[in-house]
């Protein structure tokens, strides 16, 4: 008779130890994944390839924030040069302002959380297929192979995943839409989520990745996989054309940064919301901190990400479209006017005019200096809830972040990138790589990347104190919340402050996250999140 226990109760505080590598070493949100990058590593790819494995194994084990209709975003240290690639997808071309009109969506401020109307081209497997060819050694087909695997024969499903996927199935029973039948024929094929240690197999999913390694991405956006999509829209409301899926393309970028008390912190630039976390980081290097835990740290490095949402929320669009004042927000001048505004007391806090007269996230390195930052996401859990049948595809709702606000730089255009939570970090120390890090989680990434290199930098915790460090979340307006294990004198002299302080019940808001740093012995120092799956795979 096994032994009984429940795996979602842990009242005992635990404790994880940094983890070293010397030949190469991934980060994941969970060790399936992990596993997977680590085992094409040791057969012969570089980080990228890793990287590759990895992403694609977790839309399998990790449906639950990720899929094959995921964006992607990545920063890639390689051959002593940092670079970026934006593999965001844009909304089809069929969707404008004028529909979301007729629909009577501009009433409500933006399109529909779930459906067809929120999804745009996803840009994962190209992201995939672009970093296989441009900066990996193995096939694309090669590093999808244990992704397929998974989803074909079968992965014991993780707790968090398990509990997600439950919240899901209920929140999806709830929609009474055709487009939303395939999610119950693909996730839930038993009439019910898998429990956690369940084994979940995949057929459609292993299927549709092997056409995916098979052709390099073509199948997906100019083959079959995009004759589905395309078919699948047409039968339930969507708005895809062929021509949305067969014009898309990466975009290779340059990273943005800022100089950090002597380091420089490195983003994607827009449409993504890296730059928030660019500007508090701006305006807090003008600040001495004695601690980690004063509340007056806590005060500050909130009202430094007030200022950088107002910000990003008036200004980061697709810059195909609109112009972003990247060198403006992020200029010493603007940071030091900026900085003046921040007292004794919580603010409400408006956008400055910086001109003159806005998920999974993993990492991975290996023996040869190469290092890699990559994030990929559905946006809200699965996403839009629109599963492509018979393909394991479950789409993004990544243009619920549009605007529909006429004249607005992310006001819904057809064609556009909607404004981008998933951003990947990567730190620098005199124009060398200290090493990628992130965490992963809607709109407190930024804040979690203020904490998480204030931690390193300011309070030189090492990377997994740094990441357990306790987290508190700006949710608009004045109010804070703060997770479990957050000290109550902190938050008492918070509410002094003007911050409406509310403690939650679980962290599972507060990000998670990991790191990969190079050591002064010449190794590698990595960290996962202790608030998931998290698993550091070593080599």
């Amino acid at each position: 008779m096994p032994v009984q226990y429940d795996p979602h109760y842990y009242p005992y505080p635990s404790r994880r130890t940094m983890t070293y590598a010397s030949r190469g070493m991934v980060c994941a949100s969970h060790p399936l994944a992990a596993q997977a990058g680590l085992e094409v590593l040791k057969k012969g790819g570089n980080a990228v390839d890793a990287i590759v494995a990895t992403a694609a194994a977790l839309t399998v084990v990790e449906p639950t924030a990720n899929g094959i209709g995921s964006d992607a975003f990545a920063i890639l240290w390689k051959d002593g040069k940092l670079r970026g690639l934006n593999s965001s997808g844009p909304i089809p071309k069929a969707l404008s302002m004028d529909v979301a009109e007729k629909k009577g969506w501009t009433s409500q401020g933006t399109l529909p959380v779930g459906g067809w109307a929120p999804t745009t081209v996803p840009g994962a497997p190209a992201a995939w297929a672009e970093l296989t060819k441009k900066a990996g050694r193995l096939s694309l087909r090669e590093n999808l192979a244990p992704a397929v695997h998974l989803a074909r024969d079968g992965h014991a499903v993780s707790v968090t995943t398990a509990h997600f996927w439950d919240l899901a199935f209920k929140k999806y029973s709830k929609e009474r839409g055709d487009e939303f039948k395939a999610w119950f024929d693909t996730f839930a094929p038993t009439g019910r989520t898998p429990r956690a240690g369940e084994v979940f197999t995949s057929e459609p999913h292993a299927r549709t990745l092997e056409l995916i390694g098979d052709s390099d991405a073509e199948q997906f956006y100019r083959g079959a996989i995009a004759e589905k999509i395309v078919a699948a829209a047409g039968k339930t409301g969507g708005y895809f054309a062929p021509e949305d899926l067969a014009s898309f393309a990466p975009e290779w970028v340059d990273p943005i940064g800022v100089d950090y008390k002597g380091y420089r912190v490195w983003e994607i630039p827009p449409n993504g919301q890296g730059i928030i976390a660019l500007i508090a980081l701006s305006l807090l290097r003008g600040f001495d901190f004695p601690s980690h835990d004063d509340p007056e740290t806590i005060h500050r490095q909130i009202e430094a990400i007030k200022m950088g949402f107002a910000d990003a929320r008036r200004y980061v669009a697709d810059t195909r479209f609109h112009d972003v004042p990247v060198e403006g927000l992020l200029s010493a001048a603007y940071a030091d006017a900026r900085r003046a505004q921040i007292g004794a007391s919580a603010e409400p806090r408006n956008a400055g005019n910086p001109l003159p007269g806005g998920t999974v996230y993993l990492c991975a390195a290996d023996g040869e200096g190469t290092m890699i930052s990559y994030i990929q996401s559905n946006y809200m859990g699965f996403g839009s809830g629109v599963v492509v049948p018979e393909t394991g595809i479950a789409l993004n709702n990544r243009g619920y972040c549009f605007s529909l606000v006429q004249g607005h730089p992310n006001m819904l255009e057809p064609g556009k990138r909607p404004y981008n939570t998933i951003i990947p970090g990567f730190l620098t120390k005199d124009g060398r790589p200290v090493g990628p890090f992130g965490v992963m989680g809607g709109f407190m990434q930024p804040q979690g990347h203020v904490q998480v290199i204030m931690n390193t930098v300011d309070f030189h915790m090492n990377p997994q104190q740094a990441i357990d460090a306790p987290r508190w979340q700006w949710m608009g307006g004045m109010d804070v919340s703060v997770e479990p294990g957050f000290c109550p004198a902190i938050a008492q002299s918070l509410h002094r402050r003007g911050h409406a302080v509310k403690f939650e019940l679980d962290s599972g808001s507060f990000g998670r996250g990991e790191i990969i740093w190079n050591t002064p012995e010449g190794t590698l120092g990595g960290a996962t999140e202790s608030r998931t799956d998290g698993c550091v795979a070593a080599w």
